[in-house]
């Protein structure tokens, strides 16, 4: 691998599967991720998706880093409008003085929801553009100075726990360099403003005290298979299911050809457009697919998502992108 890879995991938990068997599946991938010589895994903040099982991020945290040894975790990300500072520097201080120098927090501005379950969540609808704001107040509870008068956070006061700012557009990256912080780009999902917001970043990057140059980590897709054709035939169905995720409602499931007929639409090629990045093939293919996106993002790291459903091929996806870590190693 030309730069160091990390694992973006989004707890899934597959057809067929219950939650317990679903975030065992993401305790076993950081094991063996950690053998394998992947850099860190962060996890996602995202409610109300009956697929996804990471709503809370440092809860799976602390579970995940109590069956590891040495792997980086983190949360990529906690969705700051949706949480106090304070509740945010004690969690991931408790987390810290429990598996110190392995936690790291990525910070995002978006909901991770819809708006209903976002007003269920009881958060301020305005509280987004607060952001900027609330991420120096975090830093200061988990630094030795907070911020707000007569308040600390205890766990968290004087962790360090490293901050990263997580974005799709150009607000991220102008928050990012700002603050000084490490910038993540969500290509993985969101792949239209990457260039442009990591040459901004790049542009207006102010050093600070946790970091003196800009770091730029950008996401990508990773669909591993042992020959094209079955990697292709994933492709599209990790593609059906992203128009079910849109297009299902009321409880019904499209169908694989109803699926199909949309994808075959102008909205289905913007559905598949949110996957523009994404490496397709058998290890090699997908090693140099890295390779050139690397270049393409102007990144320092790439974190690697898998979108793949059924479990087996999933695993088969892991294994056969770990062996290039490993050789890399």
């Amino acid at each position: 691998m030309p730069l160091p890879l990390s694992i973006l995991d989004l707890a899934t938990v597959s057809e067929g599967e219950t939650v317990r068997e679903g975030l065992a599946a993401s305790t076993r991938l950081a094991q063996r991720a950690e053998q394998w010589g992947f850099r860190r895994i962060w996890y996602a903040e995202h409610h109300n998706m009956r697929s996804i099982a990471s709503s809370a991020t440092s809860v799976l945290i602390a579970h995940v880093a109590a069956h590891t040894e040495r792997i980086t975790l983190g949360a990529g990300g906690v969705m700051l409008p949706n949480h106090s500072p304070l509740q945010v520097a004690e969690q991931f201080g408790t987390l810290a003085e429990l598996h110190p120098g392995r936690i790291e927090l990525g910070l995002g501005r978006a909901p991770g929801t819809d708006q209903e379950t976002f007003r269920a969540l009881r958060r301020d609808p305005t509280a987004s553009e607060r952001f900027p704001q609330d991420v120096q107040e975090l830093q200061a509870f988990l630094g030795d100075t907070s911020l707000v008068p007569n308040v600390n956070a205890y766990p968290g006061r004087g962790t360090g726990v490293p901050l990263s700012i997580l974005g799709s557009s150009l607000y991220g990256a102008q928050v990012a360099a700002l603050l000084g912080l490490p910038y993540v780009f969500a290509s993985h999902f969101a792949p239209e403003a990457l260039q442009q917001a990591v040459a901004l970043y790049r542009q207006e990057f102010r050093p600070s005290a946790q970091l003196a140059e800009p770091h730029v980590m950008a996401g990508v897709n990773v669909i591993a298979a042992d020959s094209p054709e079955e990697a292709e035939t994933l492709r599209r169905a990790v593609q059906r299911q992203r128009v079910r995720l849109f297009y299902s409602r009321g409880g019904r499931k499209l169908t694989d050809e109803e699926a199909e007929a949309v994808l075959d639409t102008h909205a289905g090629e913007q559905i598949r457009s949110m996957t523009r990045y994404t490496a397709v093939g058998t290890p090699d293919v997908v090693a140099t697919y890295l390779e050139e996106f690397a270049g393409t993002a102007d990144a320092d790291e790439l974190i690697v998502a898998n979108p793949v459903a059924d479990r087996e091929s999933w695993w088969r996806s892991w294994e056969l992108l770990a062996d290039k870590v490993q050789n890399a190693g």
